[in-house]
């Protein structure tokens, strides 16, 4: 067919792409199954064993290998035994992940794996993934939704004639997702390293001075209470009109790991933007967390044009730098104040009251002051890594959308 050609070509290949079955181009497929679990003679072999969980939802060239079984329990249950290279497709609990898996190995009854395959392996996972992902919409079930063996085999796909470009298309889209789990990896890194940091330079329980100092400071900590040296409020609890357009109302939906997320923004009206700024106006240098719901994810802003709900609001100034006082509200000892109030309530709320009489221990200005700063710009690395993973994917989903029919 002439339409069969997907929007951005390859140069140098011209022939239509022709249409296939995803049974026709695999000379094999595979079943799963799960050996008894109460017998301990079929589990901590050494064939892999791969469950749904195992499978990262958009990762197709990796796996979470977390099970084993003996050839006892590969021999006395419907578990098959897979050649390596082969695509694990996952057809019931989490329907539609896949992965070309570089190993031999097994898999429950969630999965369909194919071998074998006639078309490039490479070319087959992304183009098998594509048509899922395209389809999840229509996936039927009950309790669980999932395909048959039947439905998948005979899913249409369009598949290049020509085998060269085949493999350039399933080079390109492993060399990316390559690409991105180095960067997620390095991302894992950062945040690593900043949560060992913040366990080591803040006072843990019964402690005066931190495990890790910064050079030159020798004296201990000092406890104070919050609201002795900041301005602490909050926004409105009650719900005011939405309309289309208008000033922004920040919850805690909008707080994340590295700032604002301004995507899913409720607008108000310039009255009650007025109306709530007049007790919770919220400054450039403020930090701003959740107090109702989702508590915590504090964040320092950066912008001033907004309103706040159900968040509550420290205004920069006073005795403690906010750079410094954002890190130790991501600390476990602030999660662990919120984890202790929270106790027994069917909805999770931390009162003004308790911010404004939480107490932690805090060194000099100065001491506080290259704390913060340290810390930061770890944060500052932890965002542009988040960015580069973002931009990344989006990449890949044009692409994945362009590239093919």
């Amino acid at each position: 067919m002439e339409g069969n050609v997907p929007e951005i070509r390859l140069k140098g290949f011209t022939r239509p792409w022709i249409q296939r079955t995803i049974g026709s181009v695999a000379g094999v497929s595979f079943g799963g199954g799960t050996p008894s679990t109460t017998n301990s003679d079929y589990w901590n072999g050494d064939i892999p064993w791969l469950q749904s969980s195992d499978i990262t939802e958009h990762d197709i060239i990796g796996v979470n290998l977390r099970k084993h079984i003996t050839i006892m329990g590969l021999n006395n249950s419907s578990a098959k035994l897979i050649p390596a290279n082969s695509i694990a497709i996952v057809t019931r609990v989490g329907v539609g992940k896949l992965s070309v898996v570089p190993f031999d190995f097994t898999t429950s009854q969630d999965f369909l794996s194919l071998s074998n395959l006639d078309i490039d392996v490479w070319f087959g996972a992304y183009v098998m993934y594509t048509k899922l992902q395209k389809e999840l919409h229509s996936v039927q079930g009950t309790s669980i939704k999932g395909i048959t063996k039947e439905e998948l085999l005979n899913k249409v796909i369009c598949v290049p004639q020509d085998k060269e470009e085949q493999t350039t298309i399933g080079e390109f889209f492993r060399t990316l997702d390559e690409n991105i789990t180095l960067h997620k990896q390095k991302l894992d890194g950062l945040r690593k390293l900043k949560k060992g940091y913040l366990q080591k330079m803040f006072p843990q329980a019964g402690e005066t001075v931190p495990k890790v100092r910064l050079k030159g400071f020798t004296e201990p900590w000092t406890e104070r209470k919050l609201s002795n040296s900041k301005d602490i409020r909050d926004g409105i609890h009650d719900s005011p009109k939405f309309y289309e357009h208008g000033h922004p109302l920040v919850t805690s939906k909008n707080l994340t790991e590295t700032g604002l997320d301004m995507t899913n923004t409720s607008f108000i009206s310039s009255d009650d933007y007025e109306l709530i700024n007049k007790r919770s106006k919220v400054d450039v240098g403020d930090i701003i967390f959740g107090m109702i719901g989702t508590i915590g994810n504090p964040v320092i802003v950066d912008r001033d044009d907004f309103a706040i709900k159900n968040v509550a609001l420290i205004k920069n100034g006073g005795g403690i730098p906010n750079i410094f006082l954002i890190q130790h509200l991501k600390t476990h000892i602030f999660e662990n104040y919120i984890h202790v109030e929270n106790v027994g309530n069917t909805q999770k709320f931390l009162s003004l009251g308790k911010i404004r009489d939480y107490t932690l221990l805090t060194p000099s200005c100065e001491e506080m002051t290259l704390i913060g700063n340290f810390l930061h710009n770890i944060d500052s690395q932890i965002t542009a890594q988040s960015q580069k993973v973002k931009q990344l994917k989006e990449l890949k989903a044009a692409y994945l959308q362009k590239m093919f029919v």
